[in-house]
Parts: structure tokens; sequence; C-alpha cells
């Protein structure tokens, strides 16, 4: 990581975070769930106290407090991550046919799919409109990380009807890469939001525009680290959008 020395503290310390008698403490005040990283409880007497004193889920993360992850200092560190963009197909045309409550219920319903999936192991970044963006950062997670993205993705896509008997209720398509990418809290004063910006954010949004209904578009570069890669997965090379060069990427298709 890269950044200044306040910064890579923070993440640095994102696995252990605050003192291990701290942790300890925590996991001994009722009542679960707590947070993933300190243990702090947020239900029962445990959580009405700990959130007292500032701790509680993170909006982006409910597996994760507040304290541990959204309290970050402005400014952030480069560093490798995973990015997961999923976007509804055609979801334009389809609002056309609802009313404005269809429409809500249905994005609704679309993001508590998504929450369920993506929370596991990601960070959900951004929902908007008909799209999802979720980040992986390697130091929340384990060795595998790379092979969550890819089931994370396969996950999402089953959630809203593919890959069983019958037609999916949204046509959903899924973009995946890794790389290195500008991570913090990004904005101005009080406004200031958690994210990441850099090329990994660009590619894996136009792998994204590139995957039809039901597809999951992986660069190469993520399909190379998996140890146990999806075998229906083919080979292409596709013109994105803004990309002086093409991209080699992998197609597996669940429709």
């Amino acid at each position: 990581m890269r950044g200044e020395p306040g910064d890579v503290a923070f993440f640095e310390l994102m696995n252990s975070h605050l003192p291990r008698n701290f942790a300890r403490v925590m996991k001994r005040l009722p009542a679960d769930p707590r947070c993933r990283l300190c243990n702090a409880p947020f239900g029962g007497v445990g959580g009405r106290v700990m959130r007292r004193v500032g701790f509680g889920p993170s909006r982006k993360n409910p597996t994760l407090c507040n304290t541990c992850f959204e309290k970050a200092p402005m400014g952030g560190v480069e560093m490798e991550i995973g990015v997961l963009f999923a976007d509804v197909r055609g979801f334009t045309a389809l609002a056309e046919t609802m009313s404005s409550d269809e429409v809500a219920a249905t994005l609704n319903r679309f993001y508590g799919y998504a929450a369920d999936v993506l929370t596991r192991s990601a960070i959900v970044d951004k929902l908007v409109g008909d799209e999802v963006m979720a980040l992986y950062i390697p130091l929340m997670l384990g060795d595998e990380w790379e092979a969550d993205m890819v089931k994370d993705g396969r996950e999402l896509l089953e959630a809203v009807g593919y890959g069983a008997n019958g037609q999916p209720w949204l046509r959903l398509g899924i973009g995946l890469d890794v790389g290195r990418a500008y991570v913090g809290n990004v904005g101005s004063g009080e406004v200031k939001d958690f994210t990441a910006l850099g090329d990994v954010v660009n590619t894996a949004e136009r792998l994204q525009s590139s995957a039809e209904a039901g597809q999951v578009v992986m660069s190469e570069r993520l399909f190379a680290r998996l140890s146990k890669p999806p075998p229906s997965a083919r080979s292409t090379t596709l013109e994105l959008k803004g990309k002086s060069e093409t991209e080699p990427a992998r197609v597996v298709d669940y429709a």
C-alpha cells in the first residue's frame, strides 16, 4: 500500500483494528449479530451500550461496525482490490410498463438480494438506480477472496432467477476485475464517501456493460488467479469504451 502514514496505518489495522483485549471484552457482551472485526455487538443490551459510544452497523456492510470501517480519515491509500458491478438490462423499458410503486418495489427487492449476497465478503459501495457496485478488500478477506467474487456473481444471478426453472424476474449482467486502486474517503468536509477510484473500477464497469443478461464477464487477470476457475468460462477479447487497447476476458453464461 502507498499513501500518507496515517492512512496506511488505518488500513493495516483493519485486520486487528483495536487491541485484542477490546475484542475479547466485546465478545463477552450480549448479543449477536456483532462486528466481524472487533466483535462489538449490535443486538441486545450489548448493542444498546455500544451504540452510545459510537459503535453501530456500517451502512456499507452491516457485518462491520462504523468505527472499524466508516470512520477512516479523509484520504486513502493505493492498494489491490476486487470490483464487482451488476446492472439490470433493459430496466428503462421495463420501468415504462410499471407504476412508480412497482419500480421501487422491484429495485428494493433487487437491492435486498444484492445486500444479502455481497455483504458476506464485500463492501457495497453504491446502489445507483438499477446498478450495484461492490468492493473486495483483501485485508478484510481470506486467501480465496478472488473466488468469493466469482461465487457472489453467480449467486446474485441465481437470486434473480438464473439457473432455475422459469424466467428470471430481472435481466442482470455482471462484470468483475482485480487491480490497484485508490481506496478511502473522498469528498470535502462533512460530505465524504468511502469508495475506490482507478482503472480497475472503470474496467469492471465496462466489462459489466459487455455482459449480456445472465452472464458474468471477468477480466483475464482475475481468471488467471482462480485456483478453481469455472470450467464453462470461454475466452474472448473485448473492445471496451474508453480503452485504447482490447481487453482479454472470460465469459460465464448462467442463462
